[in-house]
């Protein structure tokens, strides 16, 4: 009897591990419809039940928070157990790891902004860079919105593709959920707005932590793939601790480290302005280098996902 728990353990993981990696290919090839996406849905959903709860409260705001999370994550968990024993798990793990990856979104926005910069249309530039950051492009010249887009295919590359994929390697379908859940959820309310100070304050920290291991793997990543270790560990240990946020200025410092770019400067949110430190020794970034962080966020995904891979077969859940 546990020799045949045994096999069917063994299973469950490569059919884990296979799923991630195919769920990965899926991404690169059809990338997110442009309907009906599940992370939209998620987001009308979580708007309404804000609308309904919201208070000016960080006890509500925790409501709020394990209501939407825990339910999200509950049907990871009933979808895990209907399909954990059957020939289709390893379509249910591709499934879910396509539909909360950004990965190929992510290059496409970056290519979209790089054309109309290079025929020189800053306004369509302008208004497209809102597809990527929540600052004010409206002052932005083309450097800056060069900028701007580097950092973030940056911090995205951890959020948007390696810590789904770190979630998914320990937890499965619910963790691939969950974690999904809980970034959307910091997207819509856990930014510094009179809103959502206290309101969005459980999301915002909730998410922090969700990415302490992610961003610092993805700053790793990206130092193995550039073929610049040792400029991007330099980098990230002088810099990446100056960034406001606990996770992205590692990812924002590696890529400047790898790209020889230098980042960070003034950001506007609104009536909030950010003055960030300068995070690594090179030129300001221009259209080019958009490109050149997407190229690097290709490589870093399909690092993420053979680490992943490789975890989902040796993790104990």
């Amino acid at each position: 009897m546990r020799g045949c728990d045994g096999v069917g353990l063994v299973r469950r993981r490569l059919a884990l591990s296979g799923g991630l990696i195919a769920g990965v290919a899926v991404d690169a090839v059809v990338g997110d419809p442009r309907r009906g996406h599940p992370v939209a849905a998620l987001g009308r959903a979580t708007d309404a039940i804000e609308r309904l709860l919201w208070r000016d409260s960080r006890t509500t705001g925790i409501v709020f928070l394990t209501s939407i999370v825990g339910g999200v994550a509950g049907a990871g968990v009933l979808l895990d157990r209907a399909t954990r024993d059957r020939a289709i798990y390893p379509v249910a793990v591709t499934a879910a790891t396509w539909a909360v990856l950004g990965a190929e979104t992510l290059r496409r926005e970056a290519a979209i902004l790089q054309r109309l910069l290079e025929h020189g249309d800053l306004l369509a530039a302008r208004e497209r860079l809102s597809h990527l950051v929540g600052r004010d492009p409206s002052r932005l010249d083309e450097s800056e919105i060069s900028r701007a887009g580097v950092e973030s295919i940056a911090e995205n590359t951890s959020d948007a593709i390696v810590a789904p994929l770190v979630w998914g390697a320990v937890g499965g379908v619910p963790g691939l959920f969950a974690y999904r859940t809980v970034n959307t959820l910091d997207a819509m309310v856990g930014h510094r707005s009179a809103r959502y100070r206290r309101f969005g304050w459980a999301a915002a920290r909730l998410d922090d932590l969700g990415n302490v291991v992610p961003a610092r793997l993805t700053a790793l990543l990206v130092g193995l793939v550039s073929g610049r270790p040792r400029e991007v560990a330099r980098v990230v240990r002088r810099d990446a601790r100056r960034h406001p946020s606990p996770n992205a200025g590692w990812c924002e410092a590696a890529y400047a480290g790898a790209l020889g770019l230098r980042l960070g400067g003034r950001n506007v949110y609104g009536d909030r302005v950010e003055e960030r430190p300068s995070l690594g020794d090179g030129q300001p970034a221009q259209r080019g280098d958009l490109h050149r962080a997407a190229r690097l966020s290709r490589r870093v995904t399909w690092a993420a996902a053979a680490a992943a891979a490789a975890v989902a077969l040796t993790a104990r859940r």
